[in-house]
């Protein structure tokens, strides 16, 4: 149960960044002709995610079942952030925006948290169902 979990928790955070990606493009009426300009942002926020979340224990039970932890992730995008603005100006040859980095970084800072918490409410109540 404990390794279905982590593909869950994993999945979601996944599926996290696409929606702040998506919510990202909406804002800027972008989204109707972004097609595959999505990934030039969703992809680098991958890759800075998945190399610093578990660098950071963010996929350890301990972390991501107790609510006293659910500000971890919060530290995880923190980092991953600037990391993706950095690895999408690298990717599209482009200079990094620093409103871009801070806006990307607390807007993902929210997503990340609100998923986490989410999947603490469904874990603790299986639990407690359990």
């Amino acid at each position: 149960m404990k390794q279905n979990n982590l593909i869950w928790l994993v999945i979601g955070d996944l599926i996290a960044l696409f929606l702040l990606t998506v919510v990202g493009f909406a804002s800027h009426q972008e989204l109707q002709s972004a097609g595959w300009r999505l990934l030039t942002t969703f992809l680098p926020l991958c890759a800075a995610w998945l190399l610093s979340a578990p660098v950071l224990g963010l996929y350890r039970q301990e972390v991501y079942s107790s609510p006293n932890q659910l500000w971890k992730p919060i530290w995880g995008m923190f980092l991953a952030g600037p990391l993706a603005a950095l690895l999408r100006g690298l990717w599209l040859s482009r200079p990094v925006q620093p409103v871009f980095a801070l806006v990307l970084t607390a807007f993902g800072m929210l997503c990340i948290f609100l998923w986490r918490f989410i999947f603490w409410v469904l874990i603790a109540r299986r639990i407690r169902d359990g």
